[in-house]
């Protein structure tokens, strides 16, 4: 839990979570606290990862302060500010309970801070901040070496910048753990293991947008990471095109164009190789749905969308999923949380692909 007019970017889960001051990187506000209690499962302790940590110096850290406390043990860690920084990245607490505060008085200057956590189940946690940074007992692999890092939920709102896409690779030098959300191999709100390699840069890294975050277009680097849905070591084909072998929808658009030709935008129409028009609902028509059958029951990690067309521009904006082994019973996709159904992001235009994850994937033969 966070309380406090201080706290930025908050997200905190059982097993791992990111915090953040408010306006964070920009300039903290003056006169402002907040507080985070951070709760383990029994059984397991903190590690804590200090993404960044830029308050203005003070004696005695008395303008602006980071101040950790493990009430289970009394020890309290810090004040910390600028000119009394923490002395690892990583700390490693006996503790399931922390409590992280944050307060400022009248200052000019400073970034604040950028936190991240994991559980002790997690030793290998990532960086949370910009670049392929390593935290100490993690070896900077050699090139085309597979190696695993753990990313904490929350690292798709932080500050930094990615370059390049799931096929292609990222840069180098792309904020690691928000890459790996960008990939689909973690959720945001769960985070989680993530298997990944370095391999040679390649000359242009295209922008996407995939899973609710857009990279940036970038040139070339000397080296790129390459995350895999499982090991490495066996380069799965999990992200092969699944082929639809018939579609359905709830109902299709009969067109008469301004030449009095007919032009149906019919189910078949979907398929996302299909130039010209594409599948459109009857205007007008509420909860339509488009549904695809894969033959038999398929392992679905994901699913690409795209507008219609340059020369109709018609795409859509949001959409839900659901599935079924049976073409009868039909069950809601919930993603990680679980808790209601899951609203993905669709497409900004009728030009460009948009890719969203299921994650955990499906087993199913229809979607819908």
């Amino acid at each position: 839990v966070s309380a406090g007019n201080g706290c930025g970017h908050t997200l905190l889960t059982p097993h791992s979570g990111t915090l953040s001051s408010k306006n964070y990187p920009g300039t903290y506000p003056n006169h402002t606290m907040c507080c985070w209690r951070l709760q383990a499962p029994p059984g397991t302790s903190l590690l804590l990862a200090f993404g960044d940590v830029d308050l203005e110096p003070s004696e005695h850290c008395a303008h602006s302060s980071l101040l950790l406390a493990d009430p289970q043990t009394g020890t309290a860690y810090g004040p910390y500010c600028r000119n009394s920084v923490p002395s690892t990245p990583l700390l490693v607490t006996n503790s399931s309970t922390v409590t992280v505060l944050f307060n400022s008085t009248s200052h000019r200057s400073g970034r604040g801070l950028l936190l991240s956590y994991a559980t002790s189940q997690h030793p290998g946690m990532g960086a949370s901040s910009p670049g392929l940074q390593r935290h100490p007992g993690i070896p900077d692999p050699p090139l085309t070496m597979c190696f695993s890092v753990y990313c904490p939920a929350g690292c798709k709102d932080i500050h930094g910048d990615i370059w390049g896409n799931p096929s292609q690779g990222y840069r180098d030098t792309s904020v690691l753990c928000k890459a790996a959300v960008h990939a689909g191999v973690i959720a945001d709100e769960l985070g989680g293991q993530v298997t990944l390699s370095r391999q040679k840069g390649i000359t242009l890294y295209e922008s996407a947008f995939a899973n609710g975050l857009r990279s940036k277009r970038g040139s070339l680097s000397e080296k790129r990471l390459v995350f895999h849905k499982v090991s490495c070591l066996l380069f799965p084909a999990c992200d092969d095109v699944l082929e639809v072998v018939a579609f359905n929808a709830s109902s299709w658009w009969y067109e008469v164009d301004v030449l009095g030709q007919d032009r149906s935008w019919v189910a078949e129409r979907a398929a996302l190789s299909t130039t010209g028009h594409s599948w459109a609902a009857e205007p007008g028509t509420k909860a339509a749905w488009l549904e695809l059958d894969l033959g038999t029951r398929r392992n679905v990690t994901g699913i690409i969308t795209k507008g219609s067309s340059e020369q109709y521009n018609y795409y859509v904006t949001s959409y839900h999923v659901s599935s079924s082994r049976d073409g009868k019973n039909w069950r809601p996709y919930r993603g990680s949380s679980g808790q209601e159904d899951k609203v993905f992001e669709g497409n900004a235009d009728s030009q460009g692909e948009v890719s969203n994850a299921f994650i955990p994937p499906m087993v199913a033969r229809y979607i819908r």
